[in-house]
């Protein structure tokens, strides 16, 4: 069989599940996932093998209303997300309310140009005769070239769907290493795993108003690495919040930041993590590089 290689471009509303979805897909953690709405932030991809086919999964922020520039940024990135697509992968939470925004997000993808697919998502959850009729709905929306329905989280209908959309990949080379998951950088992915374990731990406590900044990545001769990061807060109460007593909350988000990167590259990682107060990081053009987002006016 000759190879196959197409860019899935993942889109939908924040916490569609759809970081969870190109995890399963890919087979293993590449995009990371919080209970926060919007926890992904730039376009990342997820290189998934089936059979003879290569699947890169973009996986795009969340879209919604932006209000500030890194919302635009975020929003702005999932749109980008989508151009040059194989195919358009709509997530949608089965188990969310089809009100008006989430009709305008369709509308919006049904403009695209080129084939969609919808992903009902969470169904493991959902209520089946609303679901139906929501799947027939949509149908008449997009007219995509399937509907699926899925639970990223249990993996339920994941292997039907790698393989329809494999199947959908153009003929072609493969663009990646075999064994290659992901394009993140290294000083990215870095930034993504602390970044995860503060909205883990913290939940509520941490509004939107922080980023990781890596400041250093160095490979030791010993063969493990020393990352150096700073942890952006804009106020002075939210970096009291990340330290907690005694410092005891950073040394645990470090802790756990530093198990999860040993886990994924193999290496023995040393992780040094400092909070900083800038309210006007948001502003900082060399950040929105180093996370990877365009500056938007």
């Amino acid at each position: 069989m000759s190879q196959r290689c197409g860019l899935v471009a993942i889109v939908g509303a924040p916490n569609a599940g759809k970081s969870t979805l190109v995890n399963a897909l890919v087979g293993q953690k590449v995009a990371i996932v919080s209970p926060k709405a919007q926890t992904t932030r730039t376009r990342l991809m997820g290189i998934a093998i089936e059979e003879e086919a290569q699947l890169l999964l973009v996986d795009t922020p969340g879209i919604f209303d932006p209000r500030r520039r890194l919302d635009r940024a975020m929003v702005a990135a999932a749109w980008g997300g989508t151009e040059g697509a194989d195919l358009i992968a709509l997530v949608i939470d089965a188990k969310g309310k089809f009100n008006s925004p989430a009709r305008a997000l369709v509308d919006r993808v049904a403009a695209l140009p080129g084939p969609k697919m919808v992903i009902l998502n969470k169904v493991d959850i959902a209520i089946k005769e609303p679901l139906l009729a929501l799947a027939q709905e949509l149908q008449g929306m997009l007219d995509p070239v399937a509907i699926h329905f899925v639970s990223a989280l249990t993996a339920d209908g994941v292997a039907a769907l790698k393989a329809d959309l494999a199947a959908r990949m153009p003929e072609g080379p493969w663009h990646f290493p075999e064994d290659q998951v992901s394009d993140a950088s290294e000083r990215m992915l870095a930034a993504e795993v602390t970044r995860e374990q503060l909205y883990l731990q913290l939940r509520a406590e941490l509004p939107y108003d922080s980023a990781i900044e890596t400041e250093k990545y160095e490979e030791r001769r010993d063969g493990s690495v020393a990352i150096h990061q700073q942890i952006l807060v804009a106020r002075e109460t939210q970096r009291a919040i990340i330290l907690g007593a005694r410092g005891a909350r950073l040394k645990e988000i470090g802790q756990k930041a530093r198990e999860e990167l040993q886990r994924i590259t193999g290496q023995k990682v040393h992780l040094f993590l400092h909070v900083k107060v800038n309210p006007r990081w948001e502003e900082d053009r060399s950040l929105y590089r180093d996370i990877g987002l365009d500056w938007v006016d």
